[in-house]
């Protein structure tokens, strides 16, 4: 909740009238207390894990020659009732774990500082920010991947997740419930580390999802803007992930790929993508090969 009374009150605590956003930001949330805020996160999440991957179920339905050229594992096809079934399991979890979380987190994020109020954080300062946040999250997220693929690790908790082999973009958060939680450091660690705004920690956490289902989504678009960030891993990459499956000690990074490269874990990845081009290069249509490649070297 704001601590004034009128917007004129604002403006001279500030020494300047506000901007058009400052203003909707006074006007939406003066009267609104912090926690009610921050549970916006509930909302938020609902709204990505329901939305976000609906793009990709019609173009896996579609099945039109214009997206399947673009399919990472082109024989690998669920119907619409084996996406909806994903869905339901994950919005299961996402009520009995996700939602209790965030209401019960609140007083982690008044201990860091993540602020409400104003002045609001400029446009650099939210990028800035949020790069810092995708770079601690990805290098913690890299190691607790890696213990989940230990025996015991993955037997009790991560296979689960790895149900999809190929996967799509509503099993991004599809889960256990262990796993769910354990995740859930890396993505507080940044904004605990560099706390901001709570409009930031919004976005924060908007985003992460959005990019974890890009990375789940089974396609690789070459026009995607994602192949313009640096280091950027994307559906290829984790696609490799989830097909080699238990087997995998290769790509655990979330978003980026520096962790695998400085530490040796996607020497499969490369290995592959090098026989792929090879392959390609002396058929002259790289067509279905990606399933086919990946069977050999899961069988190796």
């Amino acid at each position: 909740m704001l601590p004034y009374a009128t917007i004129e009150d604002a403006a001279a605590a500030l020494g300047r009238n506000l901007t058009f956003a400052e203003t909707f930001w006074y006007n939406y949330s003066a009267n609104k207390s912090d926690y009610f805020l921050y549970c916006h996160n509930i909302l938020f999440l609902f709204l990505v894990f329901s939305l976000a991957p609906i793009p990709m179920v019609f173009i896996e339905l579609l099945r039109s020659n214009s997206f399947d050229q673009y399919k990472i594992q082109p024989k690998a096809r669920l119907s619409l009732s084996e996406m909806f079934r994903c869905y339901r399991d994950v919005m299961r979890m996402f009520f009995l774990v996700v939602g209790p979380l965030q209401l019960v987190s609140y007083p982690s994020v008044k201990m860091v500082g993540i602020q409400t109020g104003l002045p609001l954080p400029s446009g650099w300062e939210i990028i800035a920010q949020l790069v810092v946040y995708f770079l601690v999250e990805d290098y913690t997220n890299y190691w607790i991947h890696r213990f989940l693929h230990c025996k015991w690790g993955y037997e009790k908790i991560h296979c689960v997740h790895h149900e999809y082999t190929a996967p799509i973009g509503y099993a991004a958060p599809y889960a256990h419930w262990a796993e769910i939680l354990i995740l859930g450091i890396p993505s507080f660690l940044g904004p605990a580390m560099v706390p901001g705004h709570m409009i930031t920690f919004w976005l924060w956490i908007a985003l992460r999802q959005i990019e974890a289902i890009d990375t789940h989504s089974g396609y690789d678009f070459p026009w995607s803007f994602t192949k313009f960030i640096p280091f950027y891993g994307g559906a290829d990459y984790h696609d490799y992930h989830h097909y080699v499956g238990g087997q995998s000690q290769s790509n655990f990074a979330s978003v980026f790929t520096y962790c695998d490269y400085l530490y040796g874990t996607d020497k499969g990845y490369r290995y592959q993508k090098k026989i792929l081009r090879k392959m390609k290069e002396e058929l002259g249509d790289g067509g279905e090969l990606n399933g086919g490649l990946y069977s050999e070297l899961k069988s190796e």
